[in-house]
């Protein structure tokens, strides 16, 4: 059973100071650990990533090239 609740950040800290020591180990021990864990990334965001990125010089030249035809037409 799931319940979500919408509560204010200040609230969100009232609770937090009034747990007890064990309790508040193992929320800060939890809170770390979803920090430290990195996303994996998706198959889509793999793809992307493993393509070429195009320099400032290929830019350049890709800009050049575009106005040579526009100067064409």
């Amino acid at each position: 059973m799931q319940v979500q609740i919408d509560i204010g950040f200040s609230q969100l800290m009232q609770i937090v100071k009034a747990l007890p020591p064990t309790q508040l180990k193992q929320l800060r021990v939890a809170i770390d650990e979803e920090i430290q864990a990195e996303p994996t990334p998706t198959e889509e965001e793999k793809l992307l990533l493993a393509f070429p990125v195009a320099t400032e010089d290929d830019l350049r030249f890709i800009e050049e090239k575009r106005q040579h035809l526009n100067q064409w037409q």
